[in-house]
C-alpha cells in the first residue's frame, strides 16, 4: 500500500513528524520532489533533527530510503547529512538514489545567488539552494541525470563544454560573474560519481517489485499546496509539484497505487518566504505565537530565518486538502495555543467587497482581507493526554469547527512535539 504525506499550505505544516511516525509501520520511505531548499525538523528518540535531503524515515533500521527521481539531488549536500546522522549514533541507513535523478551543481547555487542580487526588492525570498536554475535546466533538457555519470567519458565531455560554453554567455553579459571552466565542471561530476555509485538503483523497477510483495510505501512531499508552481501562490511558489498526484511521477509508481493522503495542516499558519499570505499577524502578537511555536520556536529549518505567522486559514487549507485529494487530516502543534484566551479563525476573504470561501488567483489573492470569527480558547496544556474525548472541550470544538470548515476529516491530532505526541481519531 502506498501513503503520501504532504502539505496543505505554504510548507512547514509538520510533515517531517507525521513522517516519521507513520514510518514505524512503513517499508519503504520516498522523497519524491523538491531539493535541499527546504527542512523537516523531526523530534526523536536520537534528538533533534533537521533533515534537507533525507527521507524522515531514515531513523527507523527496517525501513529503505529512497531519493526519487523527482528530487534535485545536491549530492555533497545529501553525504554530509547521512553523516551528521551517523555522527549522533543513527545507525546507518539503507538509501538507494534513482538513476534517473538528476543533479545540483555548484553553478546552479551561483546562479540562484546571481539572480536574488540582480532582482533586488524583487527578489523571490529563494533559499538560495539552486532550485530554481536545476528546475529550469532539468526542463531545458540541459541538466545532469545521474546515469549520465556511468556513460562514455567523451559523451559526457563533450555535453559539460556545452553547457559550460551557455552558461558562459549569461556569467559574462548579465551577471558580469567568474567563468565555468569545463575541466573544474567534468571534475565535479566525477566527485559526485564516487560519492553516490553505491547508492545508485532503478528505483522504479524496484518499487515495481516492492508493490508486488505487498510493501507499504510512504511518499513524502515537501512544501504545501500553496507552492505548486501550477496551483499554489504563483509566482511565489517552488520549481516542482508539491501535490500528491505528483508522487507517482517522482517515485516512478503508478498512480492508482496511492491509496491514502495524509494532508498536514497546523493549527495556525506559517510561511518562509515572500507570497501573499491573507491570514498573516504581525507586531507581539505574531512574536510571541513564533516563540511559542514548533519545539524552540518558528524559524525556518532550512534558513533559520523568522517565519510569518498567521491565524489558521480555512479558505486556504480547504483549497490545499481538496487539491492534494486529502483522505486523511493530520493537524498539528494545537499544543502550542494553549495560551489563549481566544483564538481568531481566518473563515473568508473579502475581495472587492464580496467575501468568499473559495481560494483565489494570485492576483485577486493580494487584495484578499482575512474575514474572522473568534472562538474561545482552553487556556491549558494538553501535552500527553492520548485519547481525543480526554482534551478540553474548547479544544475539541476548535478541531471540530476548522473539520467542518474545511471539509476534510481530522484524524490525527498532534499535541507535542515528539513522535508519539499524537492523538488518533476514529472517523
Amino acid at each position: 500500500m502506498v501513503k503520501a504525506v504532504v502539505g496543505a499550505n505554504w510548507g512547514d505544516e509538520g510533515k517531517g513528524k507525521i513522517t516519521d511516525m507513520l514510518a514505524e509501520k512503513a517499508d519503504i520511505i520516498i522523497r519524491f520532489q523538491g531539493g535541499a531548499n527546504a527542512g523537516h525538523t523531526i523530534i526523536n528518540d536520537y534528538g533533534k533533527f533537521a533533515l534537507h535531503t533525507l527521507p524522515s524515515g531514515v531513523f527507523y533500521g527496517h525501513t529503505t530510503s529512497i531519493i526519487g527521481n523527482g528530487v534535485a539531488v545536491d549530492i555533497p549536500v545529501l553525504f554530509k547529512e547521512i553523516q551528521s546522522i551517523i555522527d549522533r549514533d543513527v545507525p546507518m541507513p539503507k538509501i538507494l538514489v534513482s538513476d534517473r535523478a538528476q543533479m545540483v551543481m555548484s553553478y546552479h547555487k551561483n546562479f540562484d545567488a546571481y539572480e536574488e542580487e540582480r532582482l533586488g526588492g524583487k527578489s523571490f525570498g529563494s533559499t538560495k539552494s539552486g532550485i530554481a536554475p536545476f528546475y529550469s535546466d532539468k526542463y531545458a533538457k540541459i541538466g545532469f541525470q545521474i546515469s549520465e555519470l556511468f556513460e562514455d567519458e567523451a559523451e559526457l565531455r563533450e555535453k559539460v563544454n556545452r553547457i559550460a560554453e551557455q552558461k558562459n554567455v549569461m556569467l559574462e553579459h548579465l551577471y558580469h560573474k567568474p567563468l565555468i571552466n569545463p575541466d573544474d565542471l567534468y571534475k565535479e561530476l566525477m566527485e559526485y560519481k564516487e560519492m553516490v555509485a553505491p547508492y545508485v538503483c532503478n528505483v522504479s523497477l524496484y518499487l515495481n517489485e516492492a508493490l508486488k510483495e505487498g510493501k507499504e510505501i510512504l511518499l513524502e512531499g515537501q512544501l504545501g499546496t500553496l507552492k505548486d508552481p501550477d496551483h499554489g501562490i504563483y509566482p511565489m511558489v517552488t520549481s516542482s509539484s508539491t501535490l500528491a498526484a505528483y508522487g507517482a511521477i517522482g517515485a516512478g509508481i503508478p498512480p492508482y497505487e496511492i491509496k491514502q493522503i495524509v494532508t498536514v495542516c497546523k493549527a495556525y499558519s506559517s510561511a518562509v518566504g515572500a507570497g501573499a499570505f491573507v491570514s498573516e499577524i504581525f507586531g507581539e502578537e505574531a512574536d510571541e505565537l513564533r516563540r511559542r511555536g514548533g519545539d524552540g520556536g518558528e524559524f525556518g529549518a532550512t534558513t533559520g530565518r523568522p517565519r510569518r505567522m498567521g491565524w489558521f486559514d480555512c479558505v486556504a487549507s480547504k483549497y490545499g486538502c481538496r487539491m492534494q485529494g486529502a483522505t486523511d487530516v493530520a493537524f498539528t502543534v494545537v499544543d502550542v495555543l494553549g495560551y489563549l484566551d481566544e483564538i481568531p479563525v481566518c473563515v473568508g476573504y473579502e475581495i472587492d467587497g464580496e467575501v468568499t470561501t473559495e481560494f483565489p488567483t494570485t492576483h485577486l489573492l493580494e487584495k484578499a482581507k482575512p474575514v474572522f470569527k473568534t472562538l474561545p480558547g482552553w487556556k491549558c496544556d494538553i501535552r500527553g493526554i492520548k485519547k481525543y474525548e480526554d482534551l478540553p472541550e474548547n479544544c475539541r470544538n476548535y478541531i471540530e469547527f476548522i473539520e467542518k470548515e474545511i471539509g476534510y476529516p481530522i484524524t490525527m491530532v498532534s499535541n507535542g512535539p515528539g513522535r508519539h505526541d499524537i492523538i488518533f481519531r476514529n472517523k
